[in-house]
């Protein structure tokens, strides 16, 4: 029993040994080169819908019969279901842009 009892302290010990030396690791992610279309109010959609959704994103909605029912709806569902803080002021802007633009 002893013998299993320092194997198992000698490779946790070595474990964290191992950790502690080795060289951090450094990554670079890719530069965004999507930009949201412009547009009237794409600066309320930069601001509100690119700290969670990037440009490619918004694009990969599906063509839909009612845009401007289908956007209110998914602003909406943002705000409510995800608590997007997004101003009652801005939400008919976004609904707008993104209904002309997609």
């Amino acid at each position: 029993m002893q013998r299993i009892v320092l194997l198992a302290i000698t490779l946790a010990v070595t474990a964290l040994m191992g950790s502690s030396l080795a060289a951090p690791v450094n990554y670079k992610t890719p530069d965004e080169v999507a930009a949201f279309k412009p547009g009237p109010n794409l600066e309320v959609v930069q601001g509100n819908c690119s700290a969670c959704h990037s440009s490619d994103y918004v694009a990969t909605q599906p063509p839909m019969k009612d845009k401007r029912a289908f956007w209110q709806a998914e602003v909406t569902k943002m705000i409510k279901v995800y608590g997007a803080p997004i101003d009652d002021a801005d939400v008919g802007k976004i609904v707008d842009y993104l209904t002309a633009t997609y």
